[in-house]
């Protein structure tokens, strides 16, 4: 787990009483407390974690002076989402434990960003990556997913994951000296990952006053994971989940938790507020970030941001930290970008 500069520690005892913005440090460590290579690691594991944490300007206009909104970039991850800490987590465990084994070939379903992931460390580290999702995921995902060489089986789109899920569990079942079957939703390494990097680094990022910690529901690893380290070190800190308005949904990553199986790693007891946002505001507020703020984010990140925008328009004082799953590349041949 990296370490913080120890200037900031003194920066953040000494100028305390200062404007939050004075007191972060975007990445949250140096470079060499990035990652921690082993000998025989390769150097895309050392890019993964230490996202920048940047402050929202332009978009905030109707939040109160003493309210700060804070995004962090997850699309900064080489595979380009939060998914690359989850995968390699997992990676890692099947390693030590066995369960991955040499000759055995990683299979798993997905929306698109963990399979990237997972196909992103098979390349760098040396196995057989086989993964399930729906046929309407992005373009993009399809051929960044070929890129790394992946295999792929793309499932009924009106079962979106939960088909995808049902497939590799039942190739699993048939073939289990052949395949191991990650389960990144019942996999407690998913988790896992979040408590021990993303949520420290959210943590010494903001000089420990955030308030409120806003992302979205799917695997529900983030929120368990973030959430859990957060409430250990302030049990006042409130834990806004973000999910799709209704079942037909165009969010991808997100899931309609209330018609949805629930994954086994997320506890919905664990969030103060879970707040529905439409396709349509996550999409506008995507391209609200990109023309004013510079960001090119995903769609679940527009619905990140729309929700910390309520949560903070609501606030007199506090730091609310959304966080965004990943970037807008993978979605760049939809048509929203380019409406007015």
């Amino acid at each position: 787990m990296s370490q913080p500069y120890p200037v900031q520690e003194q920066l953040i005892s000494i100028v305390d009483e200062r404007p939050l913005q004075t007191l972060i440090d975007p990445r949250g460590s140096t470079p060499s407390s990035r990652t921690a290579l082993s000998p025989d690691s390769p150097p895309v594991v050392s890019l993964i974690g230490n996202t920048p944490l940047v402050p929202l300007r332009r978009v905030t206009w109707e939040v109160a002076p003493n309210v700060s909104v804070f995004v962090k970039l997850e699309g900064q991850n080489p595979g380009g989402s939060v998914k690359d800490r989850a995968a390699l987590s997992i990676i890692r465990e099947a390693q030590r434990s066995g369960a991955l084994a040499p000759g055995k070939t990683l299979l798993d379903a997905t929306s698109g960003n963990t399979g990237i992931a997972y196909a992103m460390l098979g390349a760098a580290l040396g196995f057989p990556v086989h993964l399930a999702l729906p046929a309407d995921v992005s373009p993009e995902r399809v051929q960044m997913l070929r890129a790394y060489g992946a295999g792929l089986t793309l499932t009924n789109p009106a079962e979106r994951t939960d088909g995808a899920r049902r497939f590799v569990r039942d190739l699993a079942a048939r073939e289990p000296d052949r395949y191991f079957y990650a389960d990144q939703y019942n996999n407690p390494a998913n988790p896992l990952a979040h408590r021990q990097t993303t949520g420290p680094e959210i943590w010494r990022q903001t000089g420990g006053r955030i308030t409120h910690f806003v992302a979205g529901l799917g695997t529900g690893g983030t929120m368990t994971g973030v959430g859990g380290y957060l409430k250990g070190k302030d049990s006042r800190v409130q834990l806004i989940g973000v999910q799709p308005d209704s079942p037909e949904h165009g969010i991808a990553g997100l899931k309609h938790l209330a018609t949805a199986k629930v994954p086994g790693i997320y506890d919905p007891r664990i969030v103060e507020r879970t707040v529905d946002v439409r396709t349509s505001e996550a999409e506008g507020t995507a391209r609200e970030l990109a023309r004013e703020e510079g960001l090119f984010v995903g769609v679940s990140a527009g619905a990140a941001v729309t929700a910390a925008l309520r949560v903070a328009r609501d606030l007199d004082k506090g730091v609310v930290v959304a966080l965004l799953a990943d970037g807008g590349f993978k979605y760049a041949s939809a048509p929203f970008w380019t409406e007015s």
